[in-house]
């Protein structure tokens, strides 16, 4: 395809790594369900791209990866200067803060529109409070045209914290399709793989990346604490943790030495995420920061009682008493008898599921997702077009 000769207008989406993780997957729903004669897109790296593009089935995708090495991306400036003048985007869109240095050069190369987006903390600031990483993101607003965040909180966050401008934020929710999240028949379906077919058994899932800020060790040490505290449902509870990361030895090990490894299965990380949550009785989700879990949408599209610490956005999806609970991070002790009392009352875990599914269906989907980045997206351009007309006019 001769790109000089495409009218539309070219996003350049820029991250820090392409891999598996809820950023990366809101970036391909965004790029698949975008309607193609709208926008064309680019994906850049600044570190590596792994076979999770795979995700975005669209034929007309670049995904370039720049390896950049640990620290500050000055060195990189020049390469994507020219990559930035090569390409010609309208619009580059970095999210989170390892990838905002990307701005500089973005406008540097002209880019008209340069958004950036605010997608969840790290263990390094959970709760915004890092000084310098606040002053990281005011050294960098100048070059910014605009904000998105994916949560009220991370909003005002923004606006109150570091200063930008409330009509430089807009505010959008990730989606998720409820098409290919939904829930299964009244019965679990089975997990292809999983040793816990028993329908008398209750199994407990979490679906993410094993690493410190998603606190994996925390749901080990409530699920050990769960089967001890209560030996009648010891026999029925049972753990299935998806996903890979530098702490899946640590809780495995964990599990082992409390005498539990043939009650959990840790098989890595799955891509048939969708049949995997419709064979679980309840999802947790124990991090120590979010944004907005996309996981947790997904567990609530699937018609899943979702168990949330009360951090960042999730207070912002999970109604406690209603589609879930919620419960303080880094807490064991909470979190196994919130574990223990859906356990026990089978009834209240399947409303709670219900009532979530119809939360997806009336706020989180999908399409209202995608329309409202296009929105964004066309409505910067069309300013950027009104802002240059009166330059050129004086």
């Amino acid at each position: 395809m001769n790109r000089s000769r495409d009218p539309r207008a070219l996003v350049a989406h820029v991250v820090y790594r392409f891999d598996v993780g809820g950023l990366e997957n809101g970036v391909a729903n965004l790029i698949n369900h975008m309607p193609r004669g709208t926008y064309r897109h680019a994906v850049i790296a600044l570190s590596g791209i792994t076979d999770f593009r795979k995700r975005v089935d669209r034929d007309d995708v670049p995904f370039i990866a720049l390896h950049k090495p640990a620290g500050h991306g000055v060195k990189l400036y020049p390469r994507l200067f020219r990559l930035f003048r090569e390409l010609r985007p309208e619009i580059v869109h970095s999210r989170n803060l390892a990838a905002l240095e990307a701005v500089v050069p973005a406008w540097a190369a002209g880019v008209p529109v340069r958004i950036h987006g605010e997608h969840g903390r790290d263990v390094g600031d959970l709760d915004g409070s890092n000084r310098k990483l606040q002053w990281v993101r005011r050294l960098y607003r100048p070059f910014v045209t605009h904000y998105i965040a994916v949560s009220a909180d991370l909003e005002r966050y923004l606006t109150s914290t570091i200063g930008v401008p409330t009509a430089q934020v807009d505010q959008i929710y990730n989606g998720v399709d409820a098409r290919r999240f939904r829930p299964g028949a009244r019965e679990r379906e089975p997990i292809t793989g999983c040793p816990f077919r028993d329908p008398l058994l209750w199994l407990v899932g979490s679906v993410g990346r094993m690493h410190a800020v998603k606190d994996p060790l925390n749901l080990a040490h409530a699920f050990i604490r769960a089967c001890e505290s209560d030996p009648s449902c010891h026999a029925r509870l049972r753990l299935v943790m998806i996903g890979d990361g530098a702490l899946r030895g640590e809780v495995q090990s964990l599990l082992n030495r409390a005498g539990l490894a043939e009650q959990a299965w840790l098989p890595g990380e799955r891509a048939d995420i969708p049949e995997i949550l419709r064979g679980f009785d309840c999802f947790v989700l124990p991090s120590l920061a979010e944004g907005v879990s996309n996981t947790v949408l997904e567990a609530m599209a699937s018609g899943l009682p979702v168990i949330a610490t009360d951090v960042g956005g999730n207070g912002e999806l999970v109604e406690s008493g209603r589609t879930g609970e919620l419960v303080p991070a880094a807490n064991p002790e909470a979190l196994a008898q919130r574990i223990l009392a859906y356990l026990r009352n089978s009834g209240a875990a399947r409303s709670a599921g219900d009532a979530g599914r119809k939360r997806i269906e009336r706020q989180f989907t999908l399409d209202a997702m995608v329309r409202s980045y296009q929105g964004v997206y066309d409505r910067l351009r069309v300013a950027d077009a009104k802002t240059a007309r009166r330059v050129s006019a004086a």
